[in-house]
């Protein structure tokens, strides 16, 4: 399986970390080894002293499918998750101002949080509620309806580059609030207000 990670998704997270608004989606990859182990501690990277959660709406693909036309993209997909993309955002930070890639602040081991998957005919798709907690405080309250590409559209975006397979998971971008973590933390995301994944962090 393959991580496909959609950067600049929501304006206002565009707005805070002051970033440009791009005219097509951004794409990134998390290799496998990005995946932490169900139920197990996020543990801080000793190269980073700035990792931030970033919650994130995840879809599961269940069939192969290259070069989709949106108006079928329903077709390869039908469960809904939800997700952190751990950022190391010092280490982006100093990437983004040498014109360098991105991996080694998005992809590293155990920086991708993938929760409990639901049938997507449990949610209206342009318009899933999903929160993430940081020791019990609601620190990112989003909503797919202020996506700026809808999750149809991006499955055909993203097949025109790589050929989606079952079992890969797209990250969808994430909303405003992103924000720093600390030992001891306990990050809990909610979709549509039911728990889908709980972290600690040490």
């Amino acid at each position: 399986m393959k991580i496909i990670c959609i950067g600049r998704n929501y304006a206002k997270h565009i707005a805070e970390l002051a970033n440009e608004r791009p005219t097509h989606p951004v794409v990134f990859l998390k290799p496998d080894s990005a995946i932490l182990a169900k139920k197990m501690p996020f543990f801080i990277p000793a190269f980073s002293s700035d990792i931030h959660y970033e919650v994130e709406v995840l879809v599961k693909i269940h069939k192969v499918g290259k070069h989709i036309d949106a108006k079928f993209a329903h077709k390869y997909y039908d469960e809904i998750g939800l997700g952190i993309d751990f950022t190391a955002r010092d280490v982006q930070s100093q990437c983004k101002e040498k014109g360098l890639p991105w991996e080694k602040a998005k992809a590293f081991d155990g920086s991708a949080v993938i929760g409990d998957f639901y049938p997507k005919s449990n949610f209206d798709l342009d318009s899933i509620k999903f929160q993430l907690y940081q020791n019990d405080t609601l620190v990112q309250d989003g909503n797919t309806e202020a996506m700026l590409w809808k999750i149809d559209e991006l499955i055909a975006y993203v097949s025109q580059f790589f050929t989606l397979k079952k079992g890969d998971v797209i990250f969808t971008g994430t909303p405003a609030g992103v924000g720093r973590v600390s030992t001891n933390d306990i990050l809990r995301g909610t979709l549509e207000e039911k728990e889908a994944f709980q972290v600690k962090i040490k």
